[in-house]
């Protein structure tokens, strides 16, 4: 399909910054490292609001017509859209309390501030959940209808989270051995979800246009596709990525969004220098924005079999 900016934009900043706040609830409840002070927790969730409001604002570009947003939030009985719209705006009121009780009490680790911080993080998770159920629902996108999707966004989502409170840590001074080796599972294991990922994307299935019409024994081919140069169809949910730029591209990803973040975490923890707190959060940011454009870009929907695409 063809990747919108504004739709990678929600799914990369909003998850990220969901993460972060998931990510501190733990921290917090379990005083991993000790805890983070009130500094460092309201910190974290000002990056959580920040990562999360670009999301959402980026989302409304997507739309023809922004002032009808609201219309989003009227199915959510029905509508995975809907419900993601609806926690993601549940999000800020908790977030919103419980940094004005840090800043006002400095009580991070007192009961008011944790439950404040755990519904947080909470809603957080389950509008993640809710995200990565848009697409897992569509039966019409083989690459998207897959349980794959939603674990991939939590994995991805709780990386950059555990990325940028590591780094937060190692910038300001504070221990953060157990936070960063949090840092590093979680990139390990959403660099091994992805793969798995493309494995699954990468193996012969789904739909063909004998299974779209109904003659699965006989030998079906369009004669005519109607069109010459391409229609709205074929440009918006046919568009492509030649094989080898495809393969590169990953290779490329794995690099910034796992392989760079782990090394750079990793020498900023044994040298103390927080260049590399740094380095390790623009290029997990960068490297999952790469991740979720090629989400896109690589999703076939199965109308273009109707327009010369023998597999879909």
């Amino acid at each position: 399909m063809h990747p919108a900016l504004a739709v990678i934009f929600l799914t990369l900043f909003s998850g990220g910054g969901f993460g972060i706040m998931a990510l501190t609830a733990i921290v917090n409840d379990f005083q991993i490292d000790g805890g983070l002070n009130p500094l460092q927790t309201m910190v974290a969730v000002i990056l959580s609001l920040v990562f999360v409001s670009i999301g959402m604002l980026s989302s409304t570009a997507h739309l023809a017509n922004p002032k009808n947003a609201w219309r989003a939030f009227t199915r959510w009985r029905t509508s995975w859209l809907a419900r993601e719209g609806v926690f993601a705006v549940l999000y800020y009121p908790f977030a919103a309390l419980y940094l004005s009780w840090v800043f006002f009490t400095g009580g991070t680790h007192d009961t008011v501030g944790l439950i404040l911080l755990n519904l947080a993080g909470v809603v957080g998770l389950v509008t993640i959940f809710c995200q990565g159920m848009i697409y897992a629902v569509l039966r019409t996108i083989r690459q998207w209808n897959t349980a794959l999707v939603p674990a991939n966004f939590y994995a991805m989502g709780l990386a950059i989270g555990a990325t940028v409170l590591a780094a937060e840590r190692i910038i300001m001074g504070a221990p953060a051995s157990t936070l960063v080796g949090v840092a590093l599972a979680l990139l390990a294991a959403s660099a091994v979800m992805k793969g798995i990922y493309y494995f699954w994307i990468g193996r012969p299935g789904g739909p063909t246009i004998r299974t779209a019409i109904g003659f699965n024994r006989s030998t079906v081919r369009i004669l005519e596709q109607g069109h010459t140069f391409g229609t709205f169809l074929t440009e918006e949910f046919g568009h492509t990525l030649p094989t080898a730029k495809a393969r590169s591209i990953k290779v490329m990803m794995f690099i910034f969004a796992f392989v760079i973040p782990i090394v750079a975490l990793v020498i900023s923890m044994a040298t103390g220098q927080p260049a590399f707190a740094w380095i390790a959060v623009l290029s997990v940011i960068f490297g999952i924005g790469v991740e979720r454009w090629l989400f896109f870009v690589e999703a076939q929907h199965v109308v273009n079999l109707y327009h010369g695409r023998q597999q879909c």
